[in-house]
């Protein structure tokens, strides 16, 4: 995903946080530097060595089952914060918000279905005798670091796992959405969790390395960047985990006999949902041919009705960009994809500096950043194809390769091009941002590393011991 906080200098101890909407000022937020946070990974670091299974699974337990519980009365409180923050719509802040609730609910509910195994051992005669089973412990300090674009939510799947299992976790979110991250700890805080075993972290960049870097870390969650995560990685310590989420450039194979009517507005709210800041975003549809000027048309008719403005305002369907340099990037690569021969039947212009039209491009060239690249706003690509082998091809060309979709009514095609396209996962007849917390989420090739979801999340964190008896 392109996440432009992960490159802004912070010259001072402090950081304004502003409105996505109209960068007014909301609040000051003190940063941490780099001792700061060497004593938070010593103190982790030690309450693991010293606490080596955690709190007592029944106390993590009813933790995370009052944390649910507090945050319930906050959801409209939540819902104008990250409106406010990171420019989500309100209508959208408010589903974000009743799926982290459920998404700590759920950490609690999968602590009783995380478990180790039994091993047969009597298969070769040297085994006889023994018997063998796995335990689960927590791997140690987990450090979480996190992006914009579901400032509550993808914290609930970084921090919850962490609390499940019984690890130390530190937290850094986004550096323009720290607050959502902020509010949910106060009230984790107030279900029970000593705050020793979770830490805020919010700093710049360049010490955000040093601590994923560090020796005293076990595990390091991080969404955000391919560039970031990737060259995380490459520094973490000898022996630590990770898990990256990065971001897709979503393809749709619409076939001939789709359902228009109900495919149209599933394309629109994938590709224009939080102003297409999302890593699964609909972003490239290959049509039939026979159908593609009648979808151009229906989708320009439905982009039309769609309500572009204030977030925090309960009728608008799509927010700002994150900061002003995405709305140039984004209109810089419009430009480029227009100019290049793309038809541009809707938007193709900047509202404000700080909000982009939705737009939608026409065959723009499969060279062009716009198509080749995860664009990261509010733009979908449409491109004809008489050949289905070939728009597999073009689909699958990218080295990203996160979520796709399949628009058909012939259950033998959606079979057939759910094993074709390249990709984690495949959504028949439903757009490509669908999710749900308990399911599977994560990208192949350069869009990711490991799988996120909430039981997923625990059993990076809780890996397997192997216990052999004898006699």
């Amino acid at each position: 995903m392109l996440r432009p906080e992960e490159h802004v200098p912070m010259a001072s101890s402090t950081r304004t946080i502003v409105q996505a909407f109209d960068g007014a000022a909301i609040q000051d937020l003190e940063l941490h530097d780099g001792p700061a946070v060497d004593t938070m990974l010593e103190s982790s670091w030690r309450l693991h060595r010293n606490h080596p299974h955690g709190l007592p699974a029944h106390e993590r337990r009813a933790i995370l089952k009052r944390l649910a519980a507090l945050m319930a009365p906050e959801a409209e409180a939540f819902a104008l914060l990250i409106a406010r923050e990171g420019g989500k719509p309100l209508k959208d802040a408010r589903v974000e918000v009743a799926r982290a609730i459920n998404g700590v609910d759920l950490a609690a509910e999968e602590m009783g279905r995380l478990g180790g195994h039994q091993i047969p051992m009597d298969l070769t005669a040297a085994g006889a005798g023994r018997t063998a089973f796995t335990i689960r412990e927590p791997i140690g300090v987990v450090v979480a670091i996190s992006a914009f674009n579901h400032p509550l939510n993808l914290i609930v799947h970084q921090v919850a796992p962490a609390v499940a299992v019984g690890c130390p976790v530190i937290v850094k979110p986004a550096g323009t959405t720290p607050l959502s991250c902020l509010k949910f700890l106060g009230l984790l805080y107030e279900a029970g969790l000593p705050e020793d075993w979770c830490r805020f972290c919010y700093c710049a960049p360049e010490v955000a390395g040093q601590l994923a870097a560090d020796p005293r870390v076990a595990f390091v969650s991080f969404i955000g960047s391919g560039e970031v995560g990737w060259r995380l990685r490459s520094r973490l310590a000898p022996g630590a985990r990770c898990s990256l989420e990065h971001g897709g450039v979503a393809p749709v194979i619409v076939a001939a006999d789709a359902d228009l009517e109900r495919m149209v507005p599933l394309l629109v709210k994938g590709g224009y949902y939080h102003a297409g800041q999302v890593c699964v975003s609909v972003q490239r549809v290959f049509a039939d041919a026979k159908i593609k000027a009648k979808l151009v048309d229906a989708l320009v008719d439905h982009v039309e009705n769609l309500v572009t403005g204030d977030p925090v305002d309960a009728a608008t369907d799509v927010g700002p960009l994150i900061q002003t340099g995405e709305v140039d990037r984004v209109e810089t690569w419009v430009v480029e994809a227009v100019e290049s021969g793309a038809g541009c039947p809707i938007g193709g212009h900047r509202l404000s500096d700080r909000v982009y039209a939705p737009t939608l491009l026409v065959d723009p060239p499969a060279g062009c950043r716009a198509s080749a690249e995860e664009i990261f706003g509010p733009v979908l690509n449409v491109y004809g194809y008489d050949d289905e082998d070939a728009a597999v091809a073009r689909a699958n060309a990218l080295s990203a390769s996160f979520q796709a979709a399949v628009f058909t009514r012939d259950v033998e095609r959606a079979m057939r091009l759910s094993r074709r396209l390249d990709a984690a996962a495949v959504m028949v007849n439903d757009h490509t941002a669908f999710r749900v917390d308990w399911m599977p989420f994560g990208g192949r090739r350069t869009s990711g590393l490991g799988v996120g979801g909430m039981l997923y999340a625990m059993e990076d964190m809780a890996p397997e011991k192997l216990v052999v008896i004898k006699g």
